[in-house]
């Protein structure tokens, strides 16, 4: 079972994604803080991030950034969340694989989690 890490400060979003998530066969390792986004991943590794850009704390950016340069962490691919279509190549450089502009489409979500996958 292909294992998503996610990481928004939105409940509401979290509960909805991990239900939409776990109905296509995902084990989805869910936090509601940006801090925790590489302590997780360190403890079992995931094979896909998705993570909000602006959480209460921190800046999702800076947490990919920080996730790139760890050897074992490298290679996983980060979908980054943004209510914001402004921010979409600031996420791209900071080394996330794509970007979804909240509110997303869940099929649109799940698209873009299977192509990542994919990958």
């Amino acid at each position: 079972m292909k294992r998503i890490l996610l990481a928004d400060d939105d409940e509401g979003i979290v509960d909805a994604t991990i239900m939409m998530l776990e109905m296509e066969n995902y084990e989805v390792m869910p936090t509601l803080s940006g801090q925790r986004v590489i302590e997780l991943a360190r403890q079992q590794i995931p094979d896909l991030i998705v993570m909000d850009i602006w959480m209460s704390g921190i800046d999702g950016r800076d947490v990919c950034r920080a996730l790139k340069n760890i050897p074992a962490l490298k290679n996983i691919p980060v979908l980054m969340i943004s209510a914001s279509r402004e921010t979409r190549q600031s996420a791209l450089d900071a080394g996330a694989a794509d970007f979804i502009e909240k509110p997303f489409d869940i099929d649109h979500l799940l698209n873009k989690v299977g192509i990542l996958m994919a990958s």
